[in-house]
């Protein structure tokens, strides 16, 4: 039955003969557009311009590939049932509220019909014409409303029967998208939970990495503070050492200067006696010559 309504549904939109297009496509997914053609028995452009009037409402999607033998794309096609149903749905409430429309005007107005033509018109065209039919001029009969109003009681009846069945299938597809978007969302929330507890582990590890590097640094500097400090040391001491040599030979330099300068400044006041000797010899012996003259 919902295939039969969704084949009258396709043949409104789409033309005569195209609700066939319905039973390849019905329950399948990405059915290539060459062997829709085919079963249909219609050129691939006949196919194509009934699926892209399907297209237009959303009753139908395609995705495309592109054939790695010809070069060329080609278009598989999918039914969008729900989105048929949903439309189907409004199409079944129009022509409810038509019929009801129809119903309502069968039982409270009159209708004649020309025995000759067959032809049916309201009272007030009949009227107008003076109750004869203006094709054949014969005398308009009063029709009995009690055959249509059954028709269309029964047309109500059995449109509001599709429409409960078509509502009920949407309301299945419904729940199990429900379900389908539930499973999906609870799927996304375990692999979120999975995830935030590794991100979890993950800086946690990575904490424990930066304060093991961190100790490791800070025993390494301390280490190195503790070499520094040393070498310091030793070279504090080494200076030391230096300046105590240094001043020791300092102090021996001094000393040899000092000696030198005293031996020097003997040699001088022993020089300088030997010439104050000599100048009293001289000074004694001028004399001596100056008295000898005299």
């Amino acid at each position: 039955m919902q295939v039969k309504l969704l084949h009258d549904l396709v043949e409104e939109m789409a033309g005569e003969n195209t609700g066939r297009i319905v039973d390849i496509l019905f329950g399948k997914k990405d059915v290539n557009e060459f062997s829709i053609a085919k079963k249909m028995e219609l050129t691939i452009n006949q196919v194509r311009n009934i699926l892209y009037k399907l297209s237009a409402d959303g009753l139908v999607s395609f995705i495309r590939k592109k054939d790695k033998r010809k070069g060329w794309y080609i278009y598989y096609w999918t039914l969008k049932t729900e989105k048929c149903l949903v439309k189907l749905e409004g199409s079944l409430v129009k022509k409810i509220e038509g019929f009801r429309g129809i119903l309502g005007s069968r039982e409270t107005r009159r209708f004649y019909t020309c025995p000759s033509c067959g032809i049916e018109v309201g009272e007030e065209k009949a009227l107008e014409h003076g109750f004869s039919c203006e094709e054949c001029a014969e005398i308009y009969e009063l029709s009995d409303n009690s055959p249509a109003i059954r028709e269309t009681k029964f047309r109500i009846s059995r449109t509001q029967k599709n429409l409960e069945l078509i509502q009920g299938e949407l309301v299945t597809i419904r729940e199990k998208e429900a379900k389908r978007r539930a499973r999906i969302n609870k799927k996304l929330d375990k692999e979120e939970a999975e995830r935030k507890a590794l991100m979890k582990i993950a800086r946690a590890a990575a904490r424990k990495k930066v304060a093991e590097a961190k100790a490791k640094l800070e025993g390494k500097t301390l280490a190195v503070k503790k070499k520094v400090k040393k070498t310091v040391k030793k070279v504090k001491g080494k200076v030391a050492a230096k300046k105590k040599v240094v001043k020791k030979t300092v102090k021996k330099v001094k000393g040899k200067v000092v000696k030198k300068v005293a031996a020097k400044k003997k040699i001088v006041k022993k020089v300088a006696k030997k010439i104050v000797k000599k100048k009293i010899s001289l000074a004694g012996r001028l004399k001596k010559k100056i008295s000898g003259k005299r």
